[in-house]
């Protein structure tokens, strides 16, 4: 004859059943704060909490503060100006560039030759080996310079000028002739992308000037920066040393932070299923030491369990956090006491 009986057995079975309930309840709620403390973790490396906003970048109370990825096309409110030669585009960053027609001085080993060049910066000659006949001149008339737009928005932030400056791209832009004021349209004209001081513009001679501007394109982009107030702008306090992060096009923010692990996702209905899952162990568990079917006791039992395991894990590393957890343990604590008490009291009014 078995030394164990049909019901001892299922007795086993059900207790197993129930410790195994319970402790994949504890687990459940253990690996999500693990996972979402790593995530923490490497988000502070970058400025924080993080917020992936993408096309939706309308202004929300709650958001100051917040690293945030947005995605959408940059729009100029007050675009930039050149205002020496009248030129103004609806850019972010209007680019003055100034190139004069020098001679510069090559050395292959030992040889030395000299040609003539456009070049963006002056060459003093009196310091070649062969300055006769190979003299620049002493300064450049105009310089160039970077004109920045007033007001550069995407969506409801605006940028700062540090991220407005570091727009990626670049695209040359055709001068405009009718903006030219007379004093300079009376030395420069137009030959390709470029205005020239040159008469013979296929032929230059050494100072001759030439004026070129480039612009960042408007186009879609993913910005990474922190919101404060209605403005995007960089983190200071950041371990990566930048503080924000500029992609031309839609780039998902995993790809634009690789060592960003993903997020754990549905975070309430993951800690709900734990309470459950231990609720349900608890159940298990009670049926099976005393046949008490208690759902209200068995709900109790689990809160506590996952509630203690869930304040301990977050001790020292989230007070909200662990301040919610801690909640639902003396929740759970009173109800159980409640139905533990109800039951005493039923049992002694049968007597």
């Amino acid at each position: 004859m078995s030394p164990f009986s049909g019901a001892s057995m299922r007795c086993v079975v059900l207790h197993i059943v129930g410790v195994l309930l319970m402790f994949a309840g504890v687990m459940l709620v253990a690996l999500t704060a693990h996972s979402l403390m790593n995530y923490r973790l490497a988000a502070n490396r970058h400025g924080g909490e993080i917020m992936d906003l993408g096309s939706d970048t309308s202004l929300q109370t709650g958001q100051y503060g917040h690293m945030a990825r947005v995605v959408g096309t940059p729009s100029v409110v007050e675009p930039p100006s050149d205002p020496e030669f009248g030129q103004k585009v609806n850019t972010p960053v209007l680019v003055r560039h100034v190139e004069m027609f020098q001679w510069r001085e090559l050395h292959f080993g030992s040889a030395i030759s000299y040609e003539l060049a456009w070049m963006d910066r002056l060459l003093d000659a009196s310091r070649f080996d062969q300055p006769v006949g190979h003299a620049n001149p002493a300064s450049f008339p105009i310089s160039g310079k970077k004109f920045d737009a007033t007001l550069v928005q995407i969506g409801g932030f605006r940028l700062s000028p540090e991220l407005v400056r570091a727009l990626p791209g670049s695209a040359t832009v055709e001068p405009d002739m009718k903006s030219l004021p007379a004093n300079l349209a009376a030395s420069f004209s137009p030959y390709q992308q470029y205005l020239t001081t040159s008469t013979q513009p296929d032929s230059p001679r050494v100072g001759d000037v030439r004026v070129s501007w480039d612009e960042i394109p408007l186009r879609e982009m993913t910005i990474f920066a922190r919101i404060d107030g209605d403005r995007l702008v960089p983190a200071t306090d950041v371990a990566d040393g930048k503080g924000y992060d500029i992609e031309v096009g839609e780039v998902p923010l995993l790809d634009m932070l690789p060592d960003m692990p993903i997020p754990p996702d549905y975070l309430v209905f993951r800690r709900i299923a734990a309470v459950l899952l231990a609720a349900l162990g608890a159940f298990v568990l009670l049926v099976a030491r005393n046949r008490r079917r208690d759902p209200l006791l068995a709900l109790g039992l689990g809160a506590l369990v996952v509630g203690v395991v869930s304040t301990v894990l977050w001790l020292g590393n989230d007070t909200w956090t662990m301040t919610a957890w801690l909640l639902v343990t003396v929740l759970g604590m009173a109800l159980a006491v409640w139905r533990l008490r109800w039951h005493k009291r039923r049992a002694t009014d049968r007597l």
